[in-house]
């Protein structure tokens, strides 16, 4: 039995020496209104935040768990322009005609 034990945690501490780190995503530098955002969306650390993003023209979209923000650039920066309940990001691209 003790001999079982040695081999299932020897195995265990093989596995786990050959998974790979998480890598970092944290840029370099960020902007300070990107920060400010972040910082916002998170209730300054007391929540975790999980989403997608990404920006197609003029349109900048963002995924959250409850649905997909559409922004619109106008000039000076992007404003709500719709939030699709429901939707993922690939949906809502879909929507608005991007592949």
């Amino acid at each position: 039995m003790p001999r079982r034990i040695a081999l299932l945690l020897s195995l265990v501490a093989l596995l786990s020496a050959a998974a790979p780190a998480p890598k970092a995503l944290a840029p370099d530098a960020i902007p300070h209104p990107m920060a400010l955002f972040l910082a916002q969306l998170s209730a300054e650390g007391k929540k975790s935040v999980t989403f997608k993003a990404t920006a197609v023209g003029t349109r900048f979209f963002l995924e959250e768990p409850v649905g997909v923000t559409v922004y619109t650039y106008d000039g000076s920066g992007y404003r709500k322009t719709e939030f699709l309940k429901n939707f993922t990001l690939a949906k809502a691209l879909k929507k608005y005609g991007v592949k």
